[in-house]
């Protein structure tokens, strides 16, 4: 490698450690390298029968393609991709929640079925989903109604503990002391 090459390397690592954009550097190398805004809410994990309900509640298949949105650790992408046959997609803001995300799918056979972007969820692009689970804080699901709505007729939306305010759920269930929320779009 000659001299000139070395410090164009170098000085691309150095920026990318700073977390300063950089022309020519490929936006999921900085993304990874920052972290976007801080999150809205602290990461608590969904309990593994909470999932369950959840993705059981929504009655996920094979043809859906599962949004979580504040995804975590990964679980409830991850979780639809192997026990259904889904297609997952996790979103998170958290650089260091996508990595984790991506290590637990690592583990996992369902690889080319789920992936993990780091984004805001308020700014990404649903269109794709027919199902999206959340765990987030009431305010921040009433903030997150009007994208909902818009989502086609017939996508199932999950929440865990918080509802939608003056949207009332069409089915509710206690899973563990845990309630889980239920609406379909109309």
């Amino acid at each position: 490698m000659r001299v000139r090459d070395l410090r164009m390397a170098g000085a691309v690592a150095l920026v990318i450690m700073m977390g300063l954009p950089a022309a020519g550097v490929p936006v999921a190398a900085q993304q990874s390298a920052t972290t976007l805004r801080e999150p809205d809410v602290i990461y608590v994990p969904t309990p593994e029968e909470v999932v369950d309900a959840m993705l059981a509640m929504a009655s996920v298949r094979a043809k859906d393609v599962v949004y979580d949105l504040g995804s975590g650790d990964g679980r409830i992408p991850i979780r639809a991709a192997e026990k259904y046959g889904a297609r997952g997609v996790g979103i998170d803001i958290n650089p260091v929640r996508i990595k984790e995300a991506n290590e637990n799918l690592a583990k996992t056979k369902v690889g080319d079925k789920v992936k993990f972007l780091n984004q805001d969820l308020f700014e990404t692009d649903l269109s794709e989903a027919t199902v999206v689970t959340l765990y987030l804080l009431d305010t921040l699901n009433l903030k997150l109604m009007p994208k909902l709505k818009a989502l086609r007729k017939g996508t199932r939306i999950v929440s865990h503990s918080f509802d939608m305010g003056e949207w009332p759920p069409e089915k509710t269930q206690k899973v563990n002391g845990r309630t889980i929320y239920y609406w379909t779009i109309k």
